[in-house]
């Protein structure tokens, strides 16, 4: 695949410059786990059709920054359609929260074992919720009748979502590291007793106790 060549702003200036014109759904048709992601692909050859939510004008907007050519949505990634909200039945809800943990700009709310819904304001529409939920509770309802692509998102909600995704990333990262040092911690206390046979088989006791304090984090 043909690489985006260098511009006088740089690798990176020009990822940012890609990713504001992705409309920021985080919806992962493209292939890609989020909309940054993508603009790194496209620069490193991926084709810029790869965007349901921008439809056509997404991929106008993105042949006008590379200077490549205008070529018809992938057919794979799915079709150009009307932006659409997710709403959940609450009376279905069985609270498991697993639709929360799939939204990547935290659009649902609720708490374990009780109902969730969807902020529609925040929603972008990216469906990664629907098969999250074990009951079939969540649905989808038009946002936008008659507009698909740019003409039912703006700059505004763009960007609005692209701070909301960040922000979660951000919480989640935080909360990865605090998990990675608990489990460091324990890993330490389990070895505070002397280790016979010299610094190797210490490191091997460490190495052991953390993996043991993984397991039973994950059990």
């Amino acid at each position: 695949m043909p690489t985006l060549q260098p511009t006088p702003l740089g690798r990176s200036e020009t990822i940012d410059q890609i990713d504001a014109a992705l409309p920021q759904t985080q919806c992962r048709r493209c292939g890609e786990p989020d909309c940054l992601s993508y603009a790194r692909a496209i620069v490193d050859g991926t084709a810029i059709n790869r965007c349901p939510p921008g439809g056509a004008q997404g991929v106008l907007r993105l042949a006008e920054l590379t200077g490549r050519p205008v070529i018809p949505l992938d057919p794979t990634c799915g079709e150009e359609a009307a932006r659409s909200l997710a709403w959940i039945d609450e009376s279905a809800c069985i609270g498991c929260t697993l639709c929360i943990k799939a939204c990547p700009v935290d659009c649902i709310v609720g708490a374990a074992k009780q109902m969730h819904t969807v902020i529609e304001s925040l929603c972008t529409g990216c469906e990664l919720c629907l098969p999250a939920c074990p009951v079939d509770c969540i649905h989808l309802d038009v946002a936008t009748p008659g507009q698909t692509g740019w003409d039912a998102w703006s700059a505004g909600q763009a960007e609005r979502s692209r701070s909301l995704y960040q922000h979660r990333s951000e919480r989640i990262r935080a909360t990865d590291k605090q998990e990675q040092q608990r489990l460091m911690s324990q890993a330490a206390a389990a070895t505070r007793v002397e280790v016979d046979g010299g610094p190797g088989n210490r490191q091997q006791a460490i190495a052991a106790a953390l993996a043991r304090a993984r397991s039973r984090q994950g059990s």
